[in-house]
Order: C-alpha cells, then sequence, then structure tokens
C-alpha cells in the first residue's frame, strides 16, 4: 500500500528498514526532516540517534559506529558535507561502510537554501584529501531514493565503502505517494570479520587504520581501492534512456531536474523534434560507455546537458561523448529551477 510523505521523511524510514541502527548528524536547512524523523524512529527499533555538536563530529562518530559493524548514517546539506569532507576521506581510507545524504543547496558559501546540482564534482570527483570514490546515486523521485536508500547499506557493506545519496531540496521536500519496503532482519546481514566489536584477541587482534607511513603500503591501499572501483563500473552502473532511439537532440540530466528535462522531452515530440533524454542514476561510476554507445548513433546532432548549476556533470558528459558530437550546456543557478518551457526554449532556439 502507498503512503504519501515527503521525501525527507521517506528516505530516513527507507534507511530503518535497510538496516540503519546509528544516526549522527547536525541540523541545516533543507535536509532537517532526516534527522527529526530518525530521532522519533531510531529508539523504536533499538537504533541510536544523536545530533552531534557539530558536522564534524557527526562524520567521526560514523566512522566510529561503521568502524564496530553497524550500519550507520548522517545527512546534511552543502556546507555541512564540506565539513565533514576530512573525515569521509578517513572512512574511504579505512575501508569502511556508511551511507551519507547530501540534500544539495545553493552555493558558494552559505549561499542559500533552495535547491542546486552545483556539489557534484564534490560528491563524483572526492571532495576530501587523497585518491578515492564513493558510489554515489542521484534519485529522481522520492521513490527511486526510497528504493536506493533501502539497499545502499548493502552496497556499502558489499564494497565496503560509504554510499552517497545526491539529492537536492526539491526531492527533499516534495510529498508523492511511495511504497514502503519490507523491514530487513540485521539478523540476516553478513557478519564482518575486520569489525572491532570487542572479538579479536591476541594475533586476531582487529585494527581499523587510514594511516600507512611506508609508501609501498599506501600505494597498495591505493591499488586495492581502485580494483573495488573497476567493479563498481563492472557492476553497478545504472541509467534510463528515454526516447533515444530515433532522437536528433540528446538532453543528459539526473535528479530532479530529469523530471524537468523529461516533462520537455513529450512536449518537444509532441512539436514534432526527435528529442530523447538520456538520465544518469549513478553518478558514479558515471554511465560512460552506455553515453558513449549513444552519441555512436547516426540520429544524434547533439547533446545538451542541463544542471542547476554553472556546469559541472557536464565535464563528464564531454567525456563520454568523447568528440564524437557536440556538447551544450544549460542550467540555472541561485536556487533558480528551470520549467520544462524554459528547455523548450532552449532546445528550440538552435
Amino acid at each position: 500500500m502507498k503512503k504519501l510523505m515527503k521525501g525527507n521523511e521517506a528516505v530516513a524510514e527507507a534507511a530503518i528498514r535497510g538496516g540503519c541502527r546509528a544516526f549522527f548528524g547536525y541540523p541545516i536547512t533543507p535536509q532537517n526532516e532526516i534527522p527529526e524523523y530518525l530521532s522519533r524512529r531510531l529508539p523504536e527499533v533499538g537504533g541510536v540517534f544523536i545530533q552531534a555538536e557539530s558536522e564534524v563530529s557527526a562524520i567521526n562518530m560514523v566512522y566510529g559506529a561503521a568502524g564496530s559493524g553497524v550500519r550507520a548514517m548522517t545527512s546534511s546539506s552543502s556546507p555541512g558535507i564540506s565539513l565533514k569532507q576530512e573525515g569521509i576521506s578517513y572512512i574511504c581510507g579505512a575501508e569502511l561502510p556508511c551511507v551519507i545524504v547530501n540534500m544539495v543547496r545553493g552555493g558558494p558559501g552559505l549561499g542559500g537554501i533552495q535547491p542546486a546540482q552545483s556539489d557534484y564534482f564534490q560528491a563524483v570527483k572526492g571532495g576530501g584529501h587523497g585518491d578515492y570514490h564513493m558510489l554515489v546515486y542521484g534519485p529522481h523521485t522520492v521513490q527511486e531514493a526510497v528504493d536506493i536508500m533501502y539497499d545502499a547499506f548493502d552496497k556499502a557493506d558489499e564494497y565496503r565503502l560509504p554510499v552517497m545519496i545526491l539529492g537536492d531540496g526539491m526531492i527533499g521536500q516534495i510529498m508523492e505517494a511511495v511504497e514502503l519496503p519490507e523491514m530487513k532482519d540485521p539478523a540476516s546481514f553478513p557478519k564482518k570479520p575486520w569489525a572491532c566489536d570487542g572479538k579479536g584477541v591476541g594475533k586476531d587482534r582487529r585494527i581499523i587504520n587510514s594511516l600507512y607511513i611506508e609508501p609501498d603500503a599506501l600505494e597498495e591501499v591505493n591499488h586495492r581501492l581502485f580494483d573495488r572501483y573497476e567493479l563498481l563500473k563492472e557492476r553497478e552502473t545504472r541509467y534510463e534512456e528515454y526516447m533515444t532511439e530515433d532522437a536528433e537532440t540528446v538532453i543528459v540530466a539526473y535528479g530532479t531536474v530529469a523530471r524537468i528535462a523529461k516533462s520537455a522531452v513529450n512536449e518537444l515530440r509532441a512539436r514534432g523534434r526527435k528529442v530523447g533524454l538520456f538520465r544518469p542514476i549513478t553518478l558514479y561510476p558515471y554511465p560512460e560507455k552506455a553515453l558513449n554507445d549513444v552519441a555512436k548513433e547516426a540520429s544524434v546532432r547533439r547533446f545538451v546537458t542541463i544542471e542547476l548549476s554553472m556546469g559541472q556533470m557536464v565535464e563528464d558528459v564531454r567525456l563520454a561523448v568523447n568528440g564524437l558530437k557536440p556538447v551544450e550546456f544549460f542550467g540555472r543557478t541561485g536556487g533558480n529551477v528551470m520549467t520544462p518551457d524554459d528547455i523548450v526554449a532552449y532546445i528550440e532556439k538552435e
């Protein structure tokens, strides 16, 4: 049975049903309903909720809980995620699973509280120090955000890395009917032989660390991590194609912007224009091969990347297209959101 829920609250409930039993965070708009909801729900399932004294403290609490084997998460928005970046790098270096939600707001600086997509670089290129990546999703509906969150802890455990859900103020605040999944049984989760849970003694003592003084040891860690990222590319890359079979113009958009773009595609098709949509679902790994295959189609004349930013994902689109076809950019920023009519006008002005 479907239930009408605000995006933030639906994501929070999906986290609990997916096995989350520890949340550490700090308030910031427009994601505050996530910690507010979890502060009530987590104790009901025997979980732990802590409002930390800062974002820096929150991410390090996630590090500790994840290191003990608990399914842990945090959520924030833009400036708050920036404050967590050092801890995120430590978590990646220590090969710990967790889930991070970023409901993006406009920047730079404190910016505003309206939706944006200007944290794309930070999320997919590694916002902290060192060589690392996370598995990053960009859901376009509340239902998709629920479905992704429900499995996010499984993915984090499988690959021993953070999973980030990159939303925005729109998907966090809108209300939609969602089908909530069943509660997962924590007893069914795979054991974590590496976890510092007090069971390792003597020569089996467990140590979690991200400090490697010897260059060869650190190099080995980096190669191990990047072998894992290659597995992500092979197994976890996700995307959607919409009316691209005969498209002359292909719009590339993710998240809530893709919903706006899909409405524009429908309108343009009604006007006789052959326009399609390519929607990345995983932002890292980026579906570059699939997009390159679209670029090889004879009918395609150009790509138009649409974002709530000054142009960030457009760089990955250009890399994927690899010069086969021209790539244009259309965006709004400052918290302004384009309409389907804006996109239609841009496409038709060629």
